[in-house]
């Protein structure tokens, strides 16, 4: 029983890891023994730390090597498959004594050739890795040997990577990033290593008004409260936190040096999983409670016993993982970041690669480790000061009821941000169950609570038994009543009452009971629609490549777009096309399929269709070389580009929007001249 469930729990981490894990390339060559006879020869490299099974496992372990070959009357099978030496051992995941190969093994298929005419033999392969602590879940790959070439293997059948790209049906081969018919928009720069050490530093302080970084102030602060009244000790342990929010962030870098074939958007993947997305909901909800003090959450007793000076101990693991837990919850907003930053050497087949301290590593890979190095200093440096925030409290006269209050305050906006995360995992599964007027419902019913134990009419286990309505307490209640007036109109669906303030926060206004219809007339969800319709009516495109759950997305579309220039041109004079890139609707059966991708170390790997968001994002990131959203493209009906695309920073600004649809009418007009 120990074995299966370990075996499961491996199986789930997939949901995340098994994306970005391609630990074995296989290739396949055929050895003349005769005039008649042949060997079909499978070679498999295999990635130091992982497992490939042997076809002669116990059946109670992992899923064994096996061959299938395609019948054909040119040739017979003569025996079974003959394979390499394996090493017999214990394996820690199945917890039995295995057969397996490591770094290599080779698999041979004797055949006789019936006549003279066969050139190729094709068939199907399925195999399970493991390493020590995980298994990928088993995978097939296509078998294809060339009887008229010996030595053949699968490299050499896609040594011409220009026409794998070119090939490529999601790279869109009329669309010149460098030469736009229009020369406006956001030119693309190469930036400097410095350059991007401070977009990083920029990213994590803008990262700190975002919904995914902001729920870990008020737990901060609930728990450095708990800390030592020394207060020596108290910056030290602040400083330490600090120090591992930088560590951690900086870290999360390292596996892009070892696994060059990551698919950039796997981060939008993760970032948007909706079971992730629960987790998170579930997780504050557990803080909310304990903010109201129904509950402590503290550090199992086990690690503040630890040896000796556990209590010290106790206290740096529960630091390390407080800056852990901030990494993972934040992670949607480190997200865009290493996206755009590993999507930019999708331009080429290869990369430029720097020598550090004799290891060869590729220069994007450095480029993102100073990002994200620059984000955890600039994220770590106020949360330093978050933590040292209750140690200044105390300090004050009578301040434990004050903070008492501020901790229960702050469990009112941890279970506005949990059903936040709720909302987006019902976004991107389109289950209907958080639409727009419910989202507005369940935020109107968290404020009028928190208004209701401001003024004293509802109580939580540690407050004082007399409340003091004092001028501050009274005045932040009426504010957070007026907030709840504000969200008031939302629950009745009126669309003449635009919550700004709240742009990117709800769901879309047409995720809605009452206003289902997008307020953008020409408006398509399909590439090939859209582009259809355009070619009809020879209007030029604008692609929006947006996200259920892109907060930037909303701001864009409820503050700019329903401005009254903008809203004219998208009405009038183009044709937009929004692909949602975290959509998890699957595709049909017959139209998922595998296509060959190239990865910044000059290889080809396979990439799996499934969704609708997997060809969206595969789109874009293979022709337009970013992997951000919202990302704006502005092209003709024969998806020749017409203007440098631009992306939420540029947006913005209502002015660079109207220009830049403009500057795009304009090259539009150029190229097709009235007559």
């Amino acid at each position: 029983m120990k074995k299966y469930i370990f075996l499961l729990c491996a199986f789930l981490s997939l949901n995340l890891i098994a994306q970005i894990e391609d630990p074995v390339e296989w290739s396949f060559s055929v050895d003349s023994v005769s005039e008649d006879m042949r060997f079909l020869v499978i070679h498999a490299d295999i990635e130091k730390g992982w497992n490939v099974y042997s076809q002669h496992v116990d059946p109670d372990g992992p899923v064994p090597t096996s061959f299938m070959f395609n019948e054909s009357s040119g040739y017979k099978l003569i025996g079974s498959v003959d394979e390499s030496n394996t090493i017999t051992k214990f394996d820690p995941v199945f917890q039995m004594e295995l057969s397996s190969f490591q770094t290599k093994a080779v698999f041979k298929q004797k055949i006789q050739l019936l006549n003279d005419t066969l050139s190729v033999i094709k068939g199907e392969l399925e195999f399970m890795v493991c390493n020590a602590t995980m298994c990928l879940p088993p995978d097939y790959v296509d078998m294809v040997f060339d009887l008229k070439k010996k030595n053949n293997n699968q490299a050499s059948l896609n040594t011409d990577l220009q026409s794998v790209s070119l090939n490529n049906k999601y790279k869109i081969q009329t669309v010149d990033l460098d030469n736009p018919i229009g020369d406006c928009g956001e030119k693309k720069s190469e930036k400097s290593l410095w350059g991007i050490f401070l977009l990083g530093i920029v990213g994590g302080f803008i990262a700190l008004l975002t919904p995914c970084v902001f729920p870990m102030i008020p737990l901060t602060v609930s728990f450095f409260t708990k800390g030592s009244n020394n207060k020596s000790k108290a910056i030290y342990n602040a400083g330490l936190y600090g120090l591992f929010i930088f560590l951690t962030y900086s870290l999360l870098s390292l596996p892009f040096h070892l696994m060059p074939n990551i698919n950039p958007e796997v981060l939008n993947e993760i970032s948007t999983n909706p079971w992730l997305n629960i987790s998170f909901f579930f997780i504050f909800l557990v803080f909310a409670i304990s903010f109201f003090g129904y509950f402590e959450i503290t550090l199992p007793s086990s690690w503040s016993n630890t040896a000796g000076s556990g209590r010290d101990i106790g206290g740096i693991v529960g630091i390390f993982f407080m800056a852990l837990t901030l990494a993972i919850v934040s992670f949607s907003c480190t997200g865009p970041i290493l996206g755009s930053l590993l999507a930019g050497t999708l331009s080429s087949a290869t990369a430029d690669t720097i020598s550090f301290l004799g290891f060869e590593t590729a220069m994007v890979s450095v480029k993102l480790s100073l990002a994200m190095a620059g984000f955890g200093l600039a994220l770590g440096f106020p949360f330093t000061l978050f933590a040292a925030f209750p140690t200044w409290l105390k300090s004050l006269p009578k301040s434990g009821g004050w903070l008492n209050t501020v901790k229960v305050v702050l469990g009112f906006l941890e279970i506005a941000l949990a059903i936040k995360f709720l909302s987006n995992a019902d976004l991107v599964e389109q289950w209907g169950l958080i639409k727009r007027e419910t989202f507005f419902f369940l935020w109107f019913v968290t404020f009028i609570g928190l208004f209701l134990y401001l003024i004293g009419v509802i109580k939580f286990p540690h407050d004082s038994k007399k409340i003091h309505l004092g001028f501050g307490r009274v005045s932040f209640a009426l504010l957070v009543f007026s907030f709840a007036v504000y969200l008031f109109p939302g629950i009745i669906g009126k669309s003449w009452w635009h919550h700004n303030l709240l742009s990117g926060f709800p769901p879309a206004k047409y995720y809605s009971y009452f206003n289902p219809e997008h307020e953008i007339k020409n408006i398509f969800k399909d590439y090939e629609k859209g582009l259809q319709f355009a070619k009809q009516a020879n209007m030029p495109i604008m692609i929006d490549f947006t996200g259920q759950a892109c907060v930037n997305c909303r701001k864009i579309e409820e503050a700019i777009w329903v401005e009254k220039d903008v809203k004219k041109i998208l009405d009038n004079d183009y044709v937009v096309i929004s692909l949602y890139v975290d959509e998890k609707i699957l595709l049909p059966q017959e139209l998922q399929e595998t296509v060959d991708i190239l990865t910044r170390d000059g290889k080809v790997k396979k990439k799996k269709i499934k969704t609708t968001g997997n060809k969206w994002s595969t789109l874009q990131s293979l022709t337009f070389a970013n992997n951000t959203q919202p990302l704006y493209v502005l092209m003709t009906p024969e998806e020749e580009l017409l203007a440098h695309p631009i992306g939420y920073s540029y947006a913005k600004n209502v002015n660079n929007y109207v220009n830049y649809l403009n500057c795009g009418l304009e090259a539009f007009s150029a190229k097709n001249p009235i007559k």
